[in-house]
């Protein structure tokens, strides 16, 4: 691990004036319940305070977003006219690009060349919804006898969107592009650590055209406004990244009203090496997989699987990259690693590492604070290798959600598949092999939502992204996620020449 000297000073925040009231049906409001200070990760200080949604607000918002979908400003759109505003708004975040990635780099300590790069990706997603919007169709339905059937899709209504911390813009953007494509009325509530970016956003689609009351951005607390988002009866579909509990607390909230959820919840990736992949390239995608955002992400390759016969010189490779990885302060163009969120995700990441060393584990190198100089109210963890772990220790179980990766060994390839598929999550996999045949076999034993090969975090409008067990249900991407903010409905025409008389003395045929 190195440290990087601090930039002479922080971001400059004054070109992206900062959003704090909650946007509602098109009004910029303060919230009923106490503000909430918004926290610098990387010092430790208070960025600004923002307002805080209660209960009586998220319904506000609800009832806003569901008059504006009843008035068809919106949700009866012709198609091509929606479309363009998406556009128009996919060229807003682009000119305001700047603004957002600076805003969330500040707001959750994400190295800023990280931000930069996967920010800049946020306006494929609007225009990839707006060209599936134009380029969907319904199916003709072969029915017996003389009809003809067909379907046509209709919006849900209001979707409720709860975005995480650690990829506010990214993981937002992945569901509201569909859910406004296809017509929907969206309340978006931020998480309460990084609301700066979303409230941004609301202000850029309504320069764009998106009509008031079509895109609401509430913030607040998880157990309140969350929780009453997450409950409304009139909240046609939730959307929620997050922890396993509280995606599972909010499924049954949904199933109890017959909503439609997408959880991406929790995760612990497992990442195979077989032994034909050159050392110093399975340990360069290791650490890439493990410690990218700080290793705050359900799709973090925290679980190292080594075939056994190259296993002692992959982990010795990883640890000294490891060690070598940059701490400082985000906005320096030459950081590696930030902060993580909070003190006590400090604290918690660093108890399961201690734990995982009780278990048995062995660490190589970092389990501890790190401290960077000019930045002593810093949330920093040194990156951590730890290493001879059996996939039975908790540290190989449960989610650490920080920069922590566990090393365990393999046989062969069937102890491999084995070991990957023994875990309560199933969201992603990666596998490194020169071997192309086994590169595709083993792709197709993995019982997770997403594989890479020779790779990792690869993501893109088109593709599906999900998992399955506690990593959650449903897919965000793709016509998979488009499809799924809509209700189908079958329409079925009589082109029979005669009129129906069942009961007149001229039943025939099947009734269905």
């Amino acid at each position: 691990m190195s440290l990087t000297t601090p930039p002479p000073s922080v971001l400059d925040l004054s070109a992206a004036p900062l959003a704090t009231g909650l946007r509602i049906g098109g009004q910029v409001l303060e919230g009923s319940a106490a503000p909430i200070d918004v926290i610098n990760p990387a010092t430790g200080e208070v960025i600004v305070r923002v307002a805080s949604a209660d209960e009586h607000d998220v319904d506000r918002a609800v009832h806003a977003a569901a008059d504006t979908f009843r008035s068809g400003t919106w949700s009866r759109l012709a198609a091509h006219d929606r479309a363009r505003v998406m556009h128009r708004f996919a060229d807003g975040i682009e000119a305001r690009m700047k603004d957002l990635y600076t805003l969330e780099t500040t707001n959750n300590g994400r190295p800023i060349t990280e931000t930069r790069a996967q920010i800049t990706r946020l306006p494929e997603w609007y225009r990839y919804n707006a060209s599936l919007l134009l380029a969907d169709r319904g199916a003709v339905v072969p029915l017996r006898g003389d009809y003809h059937s067909y379907t046509s899709r209709f919006p849900l209504g209001v979707v409720g969107i709860l975005a995480p911390f650690n990829h506010p813009m990214m993981i937002a953007s992945k569901s509201l592009a569909p859910a406004l494509a296809t017509g929907n009325s969206v309340v978006l509530k931020t998480s309460e650590q990084t609301p700066l970016t979303a409230l941004l956003l609301s202000d850029i689609a309504a320069d764009a055209g998106v009509p008031p009351g079509v895109l609401n951005v509430i913030t607040g607390l998880g157990p309140t406004a969350g929780a009453a988002l997450a409950e409304h009866p009139r909240v046609g579909k939730v959307v929620f990244t997050g922890g396993t509990e509280p995606g599972r607390a909010i499924s049954v909230a949904a199933a109890r009203r017959f909503a439609k959820a997408t959880l991406e919840l929790g995760g612990k990736s497992p990442v195979l090496v077989f032994a034909d992949t050159p050392v110093e390239v399975a340990a360069r995608g290791a650490a890439f997989a493990a410690f990218i955002g700080a290793g705050q992400t359900c799709i973090a390759g925290s679980r190292l699987l080594v075939q056994r016969e190259c296993y002692d010189e992959v982990v010795d490779a990883l640890a000294r990259i490891t060690e070598q990885i940059r701490l400082g302060d985000p906005a320096a163009a030459d950081t590696q690693l930030g902060p993580v969120i909070s003190e006590r995700a400090r604290s918690r990441i660093l108890t399961r590492i201690r734990d995982g060393v009780a278990e048995g584990a062995r660490l190589v190198t970092g389990g501890e604070a790190a401290q960077v100089p000019g930045l002593p109210g810093g949330y920093f963890v040194q990156p951590t290798v730890l290493a001879d772990v059996t996939n039975d220790m908790q540290v190989a179980r449960e989610e650490v959600f920080g920069p922590v990766v566990v090393a365990i060994p393999f046989d062969d390839e069937g102890d491999a598949v084995r070991l990957a598929n023994d875990s309560p999550f199933a969201l992603g996999s990666a596998i490194w092999t020169r071997d192309v045949a086994r590169a595709h076999r083993v792709a197709e034993q993995l019982e997770m939502g997403m594989v890479w090969i020779n790779d990792h975090h690869r993501l893109d409008p088109s593709s599906p992204w999900g998992g399955l067990k506690d990593s959650g249900i449903g897919r965000e991407g793709g016509w998979e996620s488009f499809h799924d903010f809509t209700h189908v409905r079958a329409i079925t025409v009589r082109t029979a020449p005669d009129d129906v008389d069942w009961y007149g003395g001229r039943a025939t045929g099947r009734l269905n």
